[in-house]
């Protein structure tokens, strides 16, 4: 893949035209296999490995698996955002900013451990939602917009999987 690929290996993220009971099933399916996934793919990798970028000005490795637990920890603050306040305002955060703090230098084991229990509440969550459940709302002050639960679950296991790709699609290289 060229470092244009990689940027989007998967192709960017296209919201679902419908939300059918097997769909969600399927995401759910995503958000609960990827820490398993993740760990896999990463397991073996060096510390030298682990800090080599995935593309040309990209983030390392080791800073995609960082990322993974923090962007999802943000996700699970939204989804309970939502089931227990009327169209909350989320708060976003500064990814790139994040991403140059000390905390990402560290080894992956922590975030891998968080990624494993913010995925097991994720799931717990999930497998309990009712259709109006599904249907809440939270607003992203970037655009505006109501962002329905179950597209959040949509962009999320497609979040998971392009971070994936980003990590074994650079794996095949090593």
């Amino acid at each position: 893949m060229t470092d244009q690929q990689m940027q989007y290996p998967i192709g960017k993220f296209v919201p679902p035209i419908t939300y059918l009971e097997g769909d969600i099933t399927g995401w759910v399916n995503e958000i609960h296999i990827l820490p398993g996934r993740v760990r896999n793919a990463i397991t073996t990798l060096t510390d030298k490995q682990l800090d080599t970028q995935y593309r040309t000005g990209g983030w390392t490795l080791r800073q995609v698996v960082h990322h993974l637990a923090d962007s999802h920890m943000n996700a699970l603050m939204r989804f309970k955002l939502a089931l227990t306040e009327d169209n909350p305002t989320i708060r976003p955060y500064d990814e790139a900013g994040w991403a140059i703090q000390p905390d990402y230098r560290l080894p992956v084991e922590p975030s891998l451990k968080m990624l494993e229990g913010i995925h097991q509440h994720l799931v717990g969550l999930f497998e309990s939602f009712t259709e109006d459940q599904w249907n809440l709302t939270f607003i992203h002050p970037a655009t505006g917009s109501l962002t329905p639960l179950k597209k959040n679950l949509a962009i999320y296991a497609w979040h998971g999987n392009h971070h994936l790709a980003h990590l074994t699609e650079t794996i095949k290289k090593f």
